[in-house]
């Protein structure tokens, strides 16, 4: 397969920059699959599990936040608030968190909070997924 150049960068850090020759992001249209030569877009990323896969490696997953991708002349960015690969999230605390965010949204709130802990809850349970499948796709 040919490779293509992506760009995956996360609040804090950049998460991975180089060759790719699969990408496939959580988007609020569906999951997109990008290949090399792919036409231009620009789409919303939801929390999810983004895949990709390096030439001559095995296809890798991680635990991705809300933010946007853009494809453009065979080059990918992808700019999330947070990326994480299975290795580095803390199931014990994606747990505290998926259990503060319910009990949150169990408790009169305002539209706001109620918002916040929808999505914070998001946030956990795609952590504790991504953690669960431990790379394997």
């Amino acid at each position: 397969m040919e490779a293509f150049q992506v760009h995956i960068l996360a609040a804090d850090r950049t998460f991975y920059d180089g060759p790719c020759v699969s990408l496939t992001v959580p988007t609020s249209d569906g999951e997109q699959g990008i290949l090399a030569h792919h036409s231009s877009m620009i789409a919303a990323v939801v929390p999810g599990t983004l895949r990709y896969q390096i030439p001559g490696e095995a296809a890798a997953v991680a635990a991705v936040s809300m933010g946007m991708v853009k494809v453009e002349n065979n080059e990918v960015l992808v700019l999330v608030d947070s990326a994480e690969r299975p290795e580095e999230i803390d199931e014990a605390r994606a747990r505290r968190e998926a259990d503060e965010a319910k009990e949150a949204l169990l408790q009169k709130k305002s539209r706001q909070e109620h918002q916040m802990a929808q999505a914070t809850l998001a946030r956990a349970l795609n952590r504790l997924r991504v953690k669960s499948q431990g790379g394997l796709m």
